[in-house]
């Protein structure tokens, strides 16, 4: 398990191009039939990437997380972005169709993954925060999770959101995660910006050409910065960093957050005559 530490908004500030991506750029986290893992020390949000060609189970570094197994103290969140395939909880079995999603509650122990067919394999995309208490392991299929209509085509930003775990849908205990999808001809998600500093986010593009790229934008707002991304990427957004992206084409992204509450409308918005 890679281990990420938190970076504070003047060191942010002074990082080059290198620097930034290697403290919050996550690349190759899907690989065939291996789990990587990224410890992030904003919120202690672990992610992973999940490519069983084989059956596959789960396991942690005890040693990193002090406890016996993963979710012991943690619960978890998966959204799976590649073909079909199953994640099997404490030996119940749940058929994971693309774009599904599954909430794992505190306390589950073994947690396996499969792919239905290894020549196009599932990609299960895993957020794993702190819990304080035991939610009910519960799955979210696409077609059920909340969609909200945003944006304008004027705008260049018309998209839907869905939530899979939130406050009003699928418990948990810190943990928010859903999927942001753009419309045709539209590229820029999240804009006009905004900050919540009460909480952390981990943002995942996919769904994009392989000559494709996003520029995420981040930092202060009067010290912005930007990441090149490219397809199945991950992009640590801190609590004190804005969160924005424009891509030379449409995509998709999963967006998970850890913090102080999950009031999904909790941010702080940012005028655009504010931004440098």
């Amino acid at each position: 398990m890679e281990i990420r530490d938190a970076v504070h908004p003047e060191h942010g500030a002074a990082m080059g191009t290198d620097e930034l991506r290697e403290h919050f750029l996550v690349e190759g986290l899907f690989l065939p039939d291996q789990t990587r893992m990224v410890y992030s020390y904003y919120d202690r949000l672990i992610i992973a990437g999940v490519v069983p060609l084989e059956p596959s189970t789960l396991a942690v570094d005890e040693k990193i997380i002090g406890a016996s197994h993963l979710l012991e103290r943690r619960e978890m969140g998966i959204i799976n972005i590649g073909a079909e395939g199953t994640i099997t909880v404490d030996g119940k079995v749940f058929e994971m169709a693309p774009r599904d999603g599954l909430y794992i509650g505190m306390g589950a122990r073994e947690i396996a993954f499969q792919s239905a067919n290894a020549s196009d394999p599932a990609k299960f995309y895993l957020n794993c925060a702190p819990a304080h208490t035991t939610y009910p392991t519960t799955q979210v299929s696409f077609a059920e999770a909340e969609p909200i209509h945003l944006g304008e085509m004027e705008n260049s930003n018309k998209r839907t959101i869905r939530k899979y775990f939130h406050p009003e849908g699928v418990r948990s205990c810190q943990l928010v995660m859903g999927m942001t999808t753009l419309e045709p001809g539209c590229v820029w998600n999240t804009m006009p910006v905004h900050t919540h500093p009460r909480r952390m986010e981990a943002y995942l593009y996919f769904d994009m050409a392989a000559d494709s790229v996003v520029f995420h934008f981040m930092g202060e707002p009067t010290e912005t910065r930007h990441i090149i991304v490219r397809n199945e990427e991950v992009v640590f957004s801190p609590s004190w960093s804005i969160h924005s992206g424009s891509g030379t084409g449409s995509y998709t992204f999963i967006w998970g957050m850890v913090g102080e509450n999950q009031t999904f409308t909790d941010m702080d918005g940012v005028p655009m005559s504010a931004l440098k």
